[in-house]
């Protein structure tokens, strides 16, 4: 899993590991990461950590009192330029204060369990992403987007003003009217986006006929925000009774971000949960054109239909 990220992430991933042996449930997690320890000063770390792995059903079961001799004897497998070196270093304890500190660093961050990932700084939920490439992936995303965050955004428009937002997209222009005048604050940050060219390359992730065509999510994941949230502005004037609604995509109640979605028909079972922002008033055939793509039946599917931009003026 972790090789498969860092051949796909490249340079802009680096790993850093650190030990967390489980030593109240396990009675050779202690003298197995300092024989990692050990192997690493000659510059064979992850050689001992990989045959650790693979014969960790052999050794598991051995006494504690012959580990030295075991893990001796992996040394010299892997190629370990000075085994004696290694050996003593485990019978006079070199490392042993190393692990403790890193296995109480552990319990301060609030671990309870291996494996563990920190991504710049901040602990992976593997229960909301699941522990695996893509749910990694996606959290990597995540946070790689935190440098393009804003708080909350400045006033950009005014709301007694006509808007109009033109979506460029690979297929073509997409032009929407905005609903300023009922949606002031989720049109703002909108139009706000826009400008700062947060869209820019970003992709339609989840189209689906006759139903929705979703964008806005830098990550093309669907979890992407810009990081502030705004409130819900629904209103009975606007509702999904035709196709070409537009509405910001949310996770629940006044999570309304980056992420907007149009109508491919009418879908009166959206009415009341979600801000209608605008309705396409030209290029609809654009938007029924848009590749599908169902991010939850297929993950590792090629990237949506891009949007080059979105570009805001005013209606005079």
């Amino acid at each position: 899993m972790v090789e498969s990220l860092k051949e796909n992430y490249g340079d802009d991933l680096r790993v850093i590991y650190r030990h967390f042996p489980l030593k109240s449930i396990h009675d050779k997690a202690q003298i197995t990461a300092e024989a990692a320890e050990a192997a690493g000063a000659q510059g064979k770390f992850w050689e001992m950590h990989d045959i650790l792995f693979e014969k960790q059903q052999q050794w598991s079961s051995q006494p504690v009192e012959k580990m030295v001799d075991i893990l001796t004897g992996y040394a010299e497998e892997i190629g370990v330029p000075d085994a004696d070196r290694f050996r003593q270093e485990l019978e006079n304890g070199t490392y042993t204060a190393q692990i403790d500190q890193a296995y109480q660093a552990a319990l301060d961050a609030g671990l309870n369990g291996t494996p563990s990932f920190a991504v710049n700084g901040v602990m992976f939920p593997s229960q909301a992403f699941g522990l695996s490439y893509q749910g990694l992936d996606i959290f990597i995303k995540l946070m790689k987007l935190r440098d393009r965050w804003y708080s909350q955004p400045e006033q950009v428009i005014q709301p007694d003003k006509q808007y109009i937002a033109t979506i460029q997209t690979e297929k073509g222009d997409i032009v929407i009217e905005l609903f300023a005048d009922t949606a002031p604050v989720n049109v703002n940050s909108f139009v706000f986006l826009a400008q700062q060219g947060w869209y820019r390359g970003v992709t339609f992730h989840r189209v689906l006929p006759g139903f929705v065509a979703q964008g806005g999510d830098p990550t093309g994941t669907g979890v992407g925000f810009p990081g502030y949230r705004c409130g819900d502005e629904i209103t009975p004037e606007h509702t999904f009774d035709q196709p070409g609604m537009v509405s910001l995509a949310n996770s629940g109640p006044n999570t309304n971000g980056s992420q907007f979605f149009i109508t491919y028909d009418a879908v009166p079972q959206l009415n009341a949960n979600f801000t209608i922002i605008g309705r396409v008033i030209e290029g609809m055939d654009v938007a029924e054109s848009l590749t599908p793509r169902d991010p939850q039946q297929t993950p590792d599917a090629p990237p949506g239909d891009k949007i080059i931009d979105i570009q805001i003026e005013v209606k005079e």
